[in-house]
């Protein structure tokens, strides 16, 4: 992306960006957490997967503008690489379930398969979001 680590940082080390940048349209908004995440953060969202819910969630990985890693009860954790680049930075986002506590489970559910179409889709939503920021 065509921005440095700190622009895109604003947005996915908030609980709000979160709701801006959904690419799975499952997030529906916040319902409580900090401005910032950082190491240890939880914050809850309202989410809508047929029928309203909310998700509470930890970050569980960190590191200012590089790494950021959240998870909740089942463990398996949604993650953001920072890396800088030429005048930009590489974005790499990741759905990781080995740390999950039914890895099993979220296979057979199909779930690392149905989230890759959601990964690119919140990779260009957060450029969007992120120009719209910067413009």
């Amino acid at each position: 992306m065509p921005f440095s680590p700190a622009q895109i940082w604003s947005v996915i080390a908030s609980p709000q960006g979160h709701v801006d940048m959904d690419g799975s349209e499952t997030v529906k908004g916040v319902a409580s957490g900090p401005a910032e995440l950082e190491q240890g953060s939880t914050f809850r969202m309202k989410m809508r997967l047929g029928v309203p819910y909310l998700m509470r969630s930890t970050v569980v990985e960190y590191e200012k503008e590089r790494l950021i890693a959240w998870a909740h009860r089942g463990k398996h954790r949604w993650r953001f690489e920072l890396q800088p680049l030429n005048g930009g930075t590489q974005v790499t986002e990741s759905f990781d379930w080995s740390t999950s506590i039914s890895p099993k489970f979220i296979e057979r559910m199909g779930y690392p398969v149905r989230h890759e179409a959601n990964l690119v889709s919140t990779l260009e939503r957060l450029e969007a979001v992120v120009a719209s920021r910067a413009g």
